[in-house]
This record gives structure tokens, sequence and C-alpha cells, in this order.
């Protein structure tokens, strides 16, 4: 092998081992506290209480086995249909 030879192998190995740590994970920084972000804390809101033709029509789709959009589609006509008729 060459002086030449040698010297390259050697920078290379070395740029190798110091390019490494170029590489590495650093810790993460915090974000900084910004007033607008919403406290985690908060308490939850208060659920609204369900009308009794809510709860009926929520049976009736229990009752036909309905899911998803169906269910969601016959509740609306359902509800609709029992303001008419009050």
């Amino acid at each position: 092998m060459t002086i030449f030879s040698r010297t390259a192998a050697a920078a290379i190995a070395f740029s190798l081992i110091l390019g490494g740590s170029a590489f590495a994970q650093g810790t993460a920084t915090p974000a900084p506290a910004t007033k607008t972000a919403p406290d985690k804390m908060a308490p939850a809101k208060p659920k609204a209480e369900r009308t009794a033709a809510s709860l009926e029509c929520s049976k009736q789709a229990d009752a036909k086995g309905l899911h998803g959009k169906e269910r969601k589609k016959f509740r609306s006509e359902c509800k609709k249909g029992a303001t008419k008729a009050n």
C-alpha cells in the first residue's frame, strides 16, 4: 500500500468516526408556554339533556339494529316527525 492510499483510508475512517456524532439524536427542547393553548385541566362541558323524542328515536333505532349513517338519518327523520306531531 502506498502512503497516499493509507492516508486516504485513515482520513475516511477518521471522518466516519467524527461524523457519527453529527447524526446523533439530541434532547428535545420544551415548547414555550402560550396563553392561547387550552388548559388540559379545564372542566369538561356538561352534556345537554336529551329530549324524550330523542330517547324514543334512539330506542327505535336500536330495535331496528341501525348503525352509522342509517341510524343518523333515521334518528334525524324521527325527531323531525316528533316535533311536527307536537
